[in-house]
C-alpha cells in the first residue's frame, strides 16, 4: 500500500499502523521512553508517521487512541476519574491505596 493511500485511510486505521509499525522499532521505542513528557512523545510520533507516509497532525495523534492514553500517562493524567477523583489504575486492584477504607464492591457488576 503506497503513501498515498494510507494517507486516505481514517484516522483511527493510520494510528493503528502506525502503533504496528512501533512494534520491534527498538530506536523509536528508547526515543519514546527517554521522553520527559506528552508533547515530546507527540514530537517522536509525529516523525514516525511523517517517515510512514500517514500524514498524522499532532492533534489526531493526541485526540486518537491508544496513544491519547500513553500522552496523558506519560504527563501523569489520569485517563479516567471516578468517585473521589483517584485516577482509575490507582482504584483498580488497590493500587496506590493508602489502606483507608476497604474498596466498595457493586453487587453483580464489578
Amino acid at each position: 500500500m503506497g503513501s498515498d493511500a494510507l494517507h486516505n485511510l481514517p484516522v483511527s486505521q493510520r494510528v493503528n499502523a502506525l502503533v504496528k509499525a512501533l512494534n520491534g522499532a527498538r530506536r523509536t521505542n528508547e526515543a519514546l521512553a527517554r521522553c520527559t513528557d506528552g508533547e515530546a512523545m507527540l514530537d517522536v510520533l509525529l516523525d514516525a508517521s511523517a517517515k510512514l507516509g500517514l500524514g498524522l497532525t499532532r492533534e489526531q495523534l493526541a485526540q486518537t487512541p491508544p496513544i491519547r492514553d500513553w500522552v496523558w500517562w506519560k504527563n501523569k493524567e489520569a485517563v479516567l476519574t471516578i468517585g473521589d477523583n483517584k485516577p482509575r489504575y490507582q482504584q483498580d486492584g488497590g493500587q496506590g491505596r493508602d489502606g483507608a477504607e476497604p474498596r466498595r464492591r457493586f453487587l453483580g457488576l464489578f
